[in-house]
């Protein structure tokens, strides 16, 4: 599915409050501008089996007490496949939009970042998306739009 449906999927799945899916709209750019910098247009994710995303703690090498928690973005089900490691909890494997998991990760406090893996069958090539970059740019659309509001801790 091309970035402009994942986008109106996005808008009419909004709740119907008047405010939802205008604001989807007002942020749609920024949503769209970091998508269109991956490779894929879905991505897979690790999930518990209560349907949590399944987050990885890392650690600074240099400064250990530096730490940030990701989540794992798999462009195949292959490539979740051959990372897993043994012993790990039981998880699904969850297909979803890049658009989506963008639009969810706003909302994802614990959530500092998503490291999406670019090339199948390798995990040297990565992006990494920092909440906080795009939680900014969020705010630049909203400015532009003329909508003001913050962006609300319940949103995604």
């Amino acid at each position: 599915m091309d970035l402009q449906a994942q986008i109106q999927l996005l808008i009419d799945n909004a709740p119907k409050d008047g405010l939802t899916p205008q604001f989807v709209s007002a942020i749609a750019p920024a949503l769209e501008a970091i998508a269109s910098s991956l490779r894929h247009s879905q991505y897979y994710i690790l999930q518990n089996l209560e349907e949590g995303w399944v987050l990885t703690t890392l650690s600074n090498r240099t400064n250990p007490e530096l730490e940030k928690r990701v989540i794992y973005a798999f462009p195949t089900i292959q490539d979740v496949s051959r990372t897993l490691s043994a012993g790990l909890d039981p998880v699904i494997f969850t297909p979803i939009m890049v658009t989506h998991l963008l639009f969810q990760l706003m909302a994802l406090d614990p959530v500092d970042s998503i490291v999406f893996f670019e090339t199948s069958s390798t995990t040297s090539n990565m992006v990494e998306i920092k909440r906080a970059d795009l939680q900014e740019l969020v705010q630049q659309n909203l400015q532009k739009s003329r909508l003001h509001n913050p962006i609300p801790p319940d949103f995604a």
